[in-house]
This record gives structure tokens, sequence and C-alpha cells, in this order.
């Protein structure tokens, strides 16, 4: 077995992290209910109930991935097979809220060369080792999807790492494998197609700061309860400001509205600026916080990528 890295920079090939979207961009085939907390017919913004206090401790979560390098792998037959070697990386921001106090509580970091190849033996670059990752195929989606299931499983198993009674917990993008924390929210803000149909699409566009969306039930490959909200901030695109939340299906409607509110009077408070995040508002400060202590930990990319070419030689 044989083991080739390319000698381009792997920031140059296909990005593994999406870019951020104004607004949806295709309709989704996804089951809705719209009539969870109020009918379909009578949906219009909705304010949090007023004296409603966000909790004291909340606990953000948040994931890293980079390719260090595109690799070749040639078999014992001599067929050649692509693969990437990639570092991730997850981590827990807590925020007590009563003191006003932010700290990262939790980080780990993991990497892997993924490849359809088996069985494949760790490559060691330097200090630093890539243990073999089986991925169905070699296509560039089906490398991206390892690289991604492999980095939500570093976030599920830091999600539950900081949880104390009462906290409430918010994953950066969808909540699917961490549906049963209790108080737990996927937090989304990058919207790719449209759930809802025109009209109730209408309230979303119509939400000022603060406000949100009454709660409805999606239904794609899993279930949850969601909603949209708008964070604070200049006035822009219909869209602008718009991130959707989304609880566990197995909950009580009632339970998914309160979480709901609680969401309406949290969230706001970790909008980001424009003058300091491109992404904002909806890049919460204490996951940009997050995601440069992360890319910090998966150390120089330039290093790493001449490690694994000497590795292979």
């Amino acid at each position: 077995m044989k083991l080739h890295v390319d000698a381009w920079d792997p920031a140059y090939g296909q990005s593994f992290e999406a870019g951020e979207a104004s607004g949806p961009q295709a309709p989704s085939s996804a089951q809705i209910e719209p009539d969870t907390e109020l009918p379909a017919a009578s949906w219009r913004p909705v304010d949090p109930p007023a004296g409603l206090r966000p909790p004291g401790t909340v606990l953000i979560v948040d994931g890293v991935q980079r390719i260090d390098a595109r690799v070749w792998i040639t078999d014992d037959e001599g067929t050649t097979h692509p693969g990437v070697a990639a570092s991730y990386a997850a981590g827990v921001v807590r925020c007590e809220l009563d003191r006003g106090v932010a700290q990262v509580a939790t980080t780990r970091i993991e990497r892997g060369l993924f490849t359809p190849v088996e069985p494949l033996p760790p490559i060691v670059a330097g200090s630093v080792r890539y243990p073999g990752r089986r991925v169905s195929r070699g296509e560039p989606k089906d490398l991206a999807l390892g690289v991604q299931r492999h980095m939500r499983a570093l976030e599920v198993g830091v999600s539950g790492a900081e949880r104390t009674d009462g906290d409430l917990l918010i994953v950066d993008g969808p909540l699917q494998e961490r549906a049963h924390l209790p108080r737990a929210l996927g937090y989304i803000k990058t919207h790719r197609v449209e759930y809802l149909p025109a009209a109730l699409t209408a309230v979303v566009t119509s939400l000022h700061g603060g406000q949100r969306t009454p709660v409805f039930l999606l239904g794609t490959s899993w279930h949850r309860f969601a909603w949209y909200l708008r964070l604070p901030g200049p006035a822009g695109s219909p869209w602008s400001g718009i991130v959707r939340a989304e609880c566990s299906a197995d909950l009580t409607p009632s339970d998914a509205v309160a979480l709901a509110h609680l969401s309406a009077v949290t969230l706001p408070r970790f909008a980001s600026q424009a003058y300091k995040d491109p992404r904002a508002p909806q890049n919460l400060v204490p996951i940009a916080g997050l995601e440069r202590k992360l890319r910090a930990m998966l150390g120089d990319a330039r290093l790493l990528h001449r490690a694994l070419s000497r590795a292979a030689a």
C-alpha cells in the first residue's frame, strides 16, 4: 500500500464549510404541522411573556473541521483511492449570565484519514497521528460526510460534559443525536430550504428583533419542534438576522412552547455585531470565540501538510 499527498493546498479544493445564505434557496418537501402553538390561520409574530428571564447558566456547543491534506492511496492490487487527512474539534462555552462570565469549559480534538480503503494503518506525521477512518466511497461528498459525522459524534460527546440542573444547552446546528438531552436547543443560522408555505413565511419575514414565529412540528428524516426567531440588528434583507431553533419532538407541545419563549429572551443576548463579525448577528458571540479557540487547537495547517508529505515519502 502506498500513500501520496496532493501538493495543492487543500483550501483550494472543495470547502467543507457551507457559506451563509441570506434566505432559503429552494422549497422543501418536509412534513409541516403548523398548529402546534397557534392555528395556521392565526399565525402572527410572538413576543416573549413579560418578566420572563433567561436561565442563569447557558451552555453553547460547537465544532470545527479542516482538511489538512488530500491524499491518494494505492492498495496492494494497484487500485488508487482518494482520501482526506482531516482535523476536527468540539467544545463547550459556559455562560453564567447572573455573573456576566463566559469561559471555554471543555474542548476535544481528533484527527483521521478518511478513505474507502480497509484496513488502513494510521499515518504518523511527526508528533500527530491520523487513524484510519473508513467511508463507503471516495466521492468528495462521501469524504465530506465522513468528516462531518465524526465531528458531530465529538460534539455529542462534549454536550453532556458540563450539564447542571436548570441550565440551557444550545447546539450550533441541528439537534439530531442530542435530542434526548434535557433543555436542549438546536440553533440553525443558515437557511437552505423554505419549510413553510408562503402565507406562513410572510410571518417569518415580518418579525422584529426578539420576536419569533409560533412553534410548528417539522418532519424530514427525523421529527422536531421548530420556530424562527429574529435577532436584534440593523435592518437588511427580509431574512436578515433570522435563525431557526428546534427542540425534541418527544416533548409535550406546552414544553416546546416554553423553550421557544426561553430562546426569545436568551439568544438575543448573544447576538454579534457587524463590525466584529461578518456573519452578524447570527454567529453568536460565544460561538465565534469558541471557533477561534478550536481552530487554534487544530495546529498550523501548513506544518501539518508538510509533515504528512514527509510521512508519505
